[in-house]
């Protein structure tokens, strides 16, 4: 029998970038079926600290709509391995910023106890929703910025 490989690339995917686009491409190529885990806006507050610029609604149909995307799940719960038991997934993706740091390290654990492996990508460093964002409010808050003449 063929095993089936569903990898699992959680994000919150705001101001889609190229960095996500590099994740999803290479999440996919390390499995038969991929699944894109957006981040709801209310998990993105408590994890970031502020609600996303784009609407959840449009961050699924964004991420639908790649093509190296077979389905999008809202991630609901601050809990992988909760988010494992509804979507039941065999590997999950996550940027390498994670890897060593103590979230990072717990993930492996409890994705061990469970069978799912955990595989690190290449954080895009000179692309990030953080600094798309602040650059969006540095402009924002100049006087005269982004007003109509």
């Amino acid at each position: 029998m063929v095993q089936h490989r569903v990898g699992y690339a959680p994000g919150v995917y705001d101001l889609f970038h190229v960095g996500h686009l590099n994740i999803l491409r290479h999440a996919r190529s390390q499995c038969d079926y991929l699944v894109a885990g957006v981040v709801s806006d209310e998990m993105a507050a408590l994890a970031k600290g502020h609600t996303p610029m784009i609407p959840l609604r449009e961050r699924l149909e964004i991420v639908r709509s790649v093509r190296f995307v077979d389905a999008a799940f809202v991630e609901t719960v601050p809990d992988k391995v909760e988010t494992w038991q509804q979507v039941r997934f065999d590997v999950i993706f996550k940027g390498d910023d994670w890897r060593g740091t103590e979230k990072g390290l717990k993930l492996e654990r409890d994705f061990a106890e469970v069978g799912v492996e955990v595989v690190y990508f290449p954080y895009t460093v000179h692309t990030s929703s953080t600094q798309l964002r602040r650059a969006l409010d540095a402009l924002v808050s100049r006087p005269g910025a982004l007003s109509a003449p």
